[in-house]
């Protein structure tokens, strides 16, 4: 009779150690998949960092807004501005969609104000290598 119970004990074991191995890889392979698609390293960190912030991926405030290139100001406040005011309560809209349309203009503005500061350091770390190129040449010639 021991034996039996010591068999079952053995066998649960084992089915709840694949099961959580199982879990456990693809848990890894998801957040492996989202650091992908969020561009890895400091930006991606910064995107998790706005994504919480504004509770909406980059990708669905696109969505949201009908927006292909985020650079696109002139679009992004159009599609806003035609979607907050057909959604608006008075007429008949969804209050939830018109803050929906409203975080996605929010998560916009913050990626576009991200990417607008980190144009001036790209260009300032491309003019100091350029730079220092030019002086390491300058050493090799002499």
């Amino acid at each position: 009779m021991a034996k039996y119970i010591a068999q079952i004990i053995v066998l649960g074991a084992q089915a709840v150690g694949r099961a959580f191995t199982k879990a456990l890889r693809q848990e890894i392979a998801a957040s492996q998949e989202a650091a992908r698609r969020a561009g890895g390293g400091k930006q991606g960190d910064k995107s998790a960092e706005s994504n919480l912030r504004t509770g909406m991926t980059l990708e669905e405030a696109k969505q949201i807004l009908n927006i292909d290139d985020v650079k696109n100001v002139e679009c992004i406040s159009k599609n806003y501005e035609h979607l907050f005011n057909v959604n608006e309560r008075s007429k008949g809209g969804s209050f939830y969609l018109q803050s929906k349309v409203f975080r996605a203009k929010e998560r916009l503005d913050h990626e576009t104000k991200a990417q607008q500061a980190r144009t001036p350091k790209e260009e300032a770390s491309g003019a100091e290598a350029a730079e220092e190129t030019t002086r390491s040449r300058g050493r090799q010639r002499n």
